[in-house]
């Protein structure tokens, strides 16, 4: 993509780029309706991981295979329990990255959303975070029954923003997330640490 090429809009993950990393005693709260050890659950949460953001599992079902994979049922007053400590999981704010966000709209920048995440995970996410109705689009996986890495959901999310790929940049913490995003044609940077990025951004002249 040639480095003249104006940036008009910016293109978030949220998960470990707008949210932190997972919060420990959100894990172990999951852990503690299953009565699990952590590598068995961390394996039983993850197996089925994909298929719930993609919206092949919605939270009843995800929840059901989780604890099927650990010899466990689950009540509905458990199932509820581990929504909302999946919400605390995923929840706990990267500040200074919500801060720079925050500053686009007023560079004439617009701001987009593009996210795996389930059903249940949307509504706790926007419940608790509803300043991210105020961006300019939200592209989120179960939505649309397709998850980054695939092709079709990066051109979803330039369609929404109505902005051509080459002029997005975009935010992600995964190098296989990255790597589909350049493929579709936008810039991005894969999110590691904050000072890493302002280095980078400072090299846009977006810092």
């Amino acid at each position: 993509m040639p480095s003249s090429q104006p940036i008009r809009a910016v293109l978030f993950d949220y998960g470990q780029v707008l949210s932190t990393a997972p919060v420990p005693a959100a894990w172990e709260r999951l852990k503690a309706v299953f009565g699990a050890d952590e590598e068995a659950f961390h394996t039983a949460y993850w197996r089925h991981r994909h298929d719930y953001d993609r919206g092949t599992l919605n939270a009843d079902t995800y929840w059901s295979a989780v604890a099927s994979d650990l010899g466990r049922t689950i009540t509905a007053e458990q199932e509820e329990t581990l929504r909302k400590a999946d919400t605390d999981l995923w929840t706990q704010l990267n500040e200074p990255m919500v801060a720079w966000a925050g500053s686009l709209p007023a560079r004439g920048l617009k701001r987009g959303i593009l996210s795996n995440i389930g059903d249940a995970m949307e509504h706790g996410v926007l419940e608790r975070c509803p300043w991210l109705k105020d961006f300019d689009h939200l592209t989120f996986s179960h939505r649309l029954k397709i998850a980054k890495p695939e092709a079709a959901i990066y051109e979803h999310a330039a369609q929404g923003l109505g902005v051509a790929p080459e002029e997005i940049l975009f935010l992600d913490d995964r190098a296989e997330n990255i790597a589909a995003a350049r493929a579709a044609g936008m810039r991005a940077i894969q999110y590691t640490d904050h000072a890493a990025f302002i280095r980078e951004i400072e090299a846009l002249g977006l810092a």
